[in-house]
Parts: structure tokens; sequence; C-alpha cells
């Protein structure tokens, strides 16, 4: 039987990212999240309060970074995160201080999985981000979808 795990890796494989521009395939970044730590679905005002504290973070770096929604194909649910131009340990290491089991990493266009805590995991090469990205005029209030 797949543990929750599993499940959610599986699910990850899946997201597409609504966003409200095209970034250039020119610089790596990383897509993180705060939203639901440990695969557990926290309220909107506990996942909001998590996202202002990933964001403050994210500051700290002096690197361009960017809102956007990670969803389901079917938008069933949606995750505020981040396009940060930072490299992959200290995505690895956003993504570790807020529990997450993966972040996203873009390099030379290309969109990967990557375990946050899990070694023997590997990389999931997930193909061309832009296959993936959905521009949407703004990001939708996600309270609701949670």
């Amino acid at each position: 039987m797949e543990n929750v795990i599993d499940t959610l890796w599986h699910e990850y494989q899946t997201t597409h990212f609504l966003f409200t521009q095209r970034l250039s395939d020119d610089f790596p970044f990383a897509i993180v999240t705060a939203y639901n730590p440990s695969g557990l679905l926290l309220t909107p005002s506990q996942n909001r309060l998590l996202d202002r504290q990933l964001q403050s973070k994210i500051q700290q770096f002096n690197s361009p970074y960017r809102a956007l929604i990670g969803a389901a194909p079917d938008l069933s649910h949606m995750e505020k995160s981040w396009a940060v131009f930072i490299d992959k340990e200290q995505a690895l290491e956003l993504g570790k201080a807020f529990n997450q089991h993966a972040i996203y990493y873009v390099e030379q266009g290309l969109l990967s999985l990557v375990a946050c805590n899990d070694s023997k995991m590997p990389e999931v090469e997930l193909g061309v981000f832009n296959h993936r990205l959905r521009l949407v005029n703004e990001l939708p209030d996600i309270g609701a979808h949670i």
C-alpha cells in the first residue's frame, strides 16, 4: 500500500503553476512554498502566516523573487509559492526550514522536483517548465480552495 508521502510525491509531479508573467530561461530559479508543512492541510490563516515568514526569509537573499500559485491540474488544490532566483542548495534549505517534502527547481527552462529530506529519493525531471505554466492576469485568492 502506498504511504502518504508516496501519494504526495506523485501529486507533486503533476503540478501546474499559475503565474502573472513568463520568466526567462537564462537564470535558474527555485519554486518554494510554506503551505501545508509535512503534507498536513492547515487553515488558510495558518498558511498565510507561514507564507509571510517564508517571504521574509526569501527577502534576506537579496535576490529577485515572484509570487505564483502551485496547483493541481484541475485547480482543486492550490498553494501560494515563490519563484526565487537562488541556487538549489539554498532552496533546499528553505524547503527544509518550512518542513516541505520537496521543492521545484528550474534550470535552462527544465523543471525538476527535488526532495528536501530524503537523499535516497532521486530528483525527478518533469520537462519544460513553460508547458506547466498558466499565465493569468492576477493570482487567485486561494483561501477558499484549501
